[in-house]
């Protein structure tokens, strides 16, 4: 499963983090640490054109309200996201830094501790 193109005109930066200040916990520290991984690696000015269109694809698919699977599904509701967000960490894995994953890792610790 892989994001598209079209996703991506549902990515904004105020999406992203409206959508991660009210789900976070119900989402998981998982599916938050993909979602920032492809975040903080979209604001990297060392990351190719290509990579970053995939990161932002699956960040619109990650805050877009309709998903294949409801995000408000008990048990399930995350699961096409991570999937989502999973998918295109394979592709773009070569472009997600140890200074990315460690920006992530500060803010999952800020918010789960």
């Amino acid at each position: 499963m892989t994001a598209s193109n079209e996703h991506s005109k549902h990515y904004s930066e105020h999406g992203f983090w409206e959508k991660l200040k009210k789900y976070a916990q119900k989402a998981g520290r998982e599916v938050i640490e993909k979602a920032l991984w492809l975040y903080y690696g979209a604001q990297d000015p060392k990351t190719p054109a290509w990579a970053k269109t995939v990161m932002i694809s699956a960040l619109g698919y990650f805050i877009l309200p309709l998903d294949a699977i409801p995000d408000l599904a008990p048990m399930v509701g995350y699961t096409d996201d991570l999937g989502v967000l999973a998918a295109a960490i394979g592709t773009v894995a070569l472009h997600i830094s140890d200074d990315t994953k460690a920006k992530a890792q500060e803010k999952l610790i800020a918010w789960f501790g």
